[in-house]
């Protein structure tokens, strides 16, 4: 099974991204392939609304996106990590969900599938972190969330989102939250219930 873990965080050794490494690390435990990638090292640009992929289903330019899109179509489990920026996921996420318009525009314009391997159970979960205690900071993150993966074609299984962390690197202190990164990589990888109507949702706060 390939797991493809998405770190969209600008900063070194982050939060989200130490979180990530963990539920790569539980996938790893129990089998999985994982694999993981910086978003900050790549080349991508914004999607510029051409409207080319609506008649193809292929984003026209040309960058790193057509390596990440293949990937993800790729994987069996997709986890996606971002800080929370203005109550919402960083640039370089956004970049990369924006350019999914293709994936969007195979599926409900050009109606094509858009797993080949057809009939695989492909699920994703969701990792994000704030820095302050604010009730609805990851409201817009599930809603953009959802979207997303819909259009993967994946099924949203989990979250793990944790507030009042700020400073780099500081989830590492905490034990509870890295144990629990560590047995969601494991749960996602070997899970054979049926994809929640709503993701399981693990908050905690740092």
């Amino acid at each position: 099974m390939k797991v493809l873990g998405i770190s969209s965080s600008p900063r070194e050794e982050s939060n989200s991204d130490l979180l990530l490494r963990q539920v790569l690390a539980g996938a790893s435990s129990v089998g999985a392939e994982a694999e993981y990638l910086r978003l900050c090292k790549l080349n991508m640009a914004p999607c510029t609304e051409c409207g080319n992929c609506y008649a193809t289903g292929e984003c026209p330019i040309q960058d790193d996106f057509q390596m990440v899109l293949a990937k993800m179509l790729q994987a069996d489990r997709l986890v996606f990590a971002t800080p929370i920026f203005f109550m919402s996921v960083c640039a370089q996420a956004k970049i990369l969900i924006d350019r999914c318009q293709c994936l969007w525009a195979r599926k409900y314009i050009l109606k094509q599938p858009i797993d080949l391997m057809q009939g695989r159970r492909r699920l994703a979960m969701v990792i994000a972190v704030g820095g302050t205690k604010g009730a609805k900071m990851f409201e817009s993150v599930r809603l953009i969330m959802k979207y997303y993966l819909d259009a993967l074609d994946m099924g949203y299984f989990a979250n793990l989102f944790i507030n009042n962390v700020d400073e780099a690197g500081k989830i590492a202190d905490n034990a509870g939250a890295m144990e629990q990164a560590f047995l969601l990589g494991a749960e996602l990888v070997g899970t054979t219930r049926p994809v929640p109507e709503t993701p399981i949702d693990v908050e905690l706060t740092g």
